[in-house]
């Protein structure tokens, strides 16, 4: 026999559930914070930064390195490309969870970047790109006489 507490967390966590599931037929409930992206954004990305360079690694399994076209203006990177599953034409899909069909991530670079000292590779699915900063940007030691 069930007491009242267990059957009202019973039904709270199906409504729970349900909101969930209409969130995502509907493109809502992204990422909690303020720095992050929405959900379902393409390709999805990692950035790191060190005092020589900064890195951008962003995970696109399955494309062509060809397909990928990165440009650098200012201090904003831009990476775009299109993904082409292959569908079975007789099939029934219900649910297509992998995104489809052109994209495009715009990454704002600090401003001590140089964009004539940027390198791309692309292995095992995960684009990286390295962007070289300035040399007059990095820090110097400055010895007291």
């Amino acid at each position: 026999m069930f007491d009242n507490a267990t059957v009202l967390e019973t039904v709270f966590d199906e409504l729970r559930r349900m909101e969930q599931g209409i969130d995502q037929m509907f493109g809502r409930g992204g990422a909690p914070g303020i720095r992050s992206v929405a959900r379902g954004t393409f390709p999805p990305a990692n950035i790191g930064a060190t005092e020589n360079e900064v890195h951008v690694y962003l995970f696109a399994p399955g494309l062509d390195a060809k397909n990928f076209s990165i440009s650098v203006q200012r201090n904003v990177l831009t990476v775009a490309g299109t993904r082409a599953l292959p569908l079975d034409e007789k099939a029934t899909y219900f649910r297509q969870e992998r995104f489809d069909g052109e994209f495009r991530r715009i990454v704002t670079l600090p401003e001590d970047v140089d964009p004539e000292r940027i390198e791309a590779k692309y292995r095992d699915g995960v684009l990286q790109i390295s962007v070289g900063r300035r040399e007059v940007a990095k820090p110097r030691q400055i010895q007291v006489g």
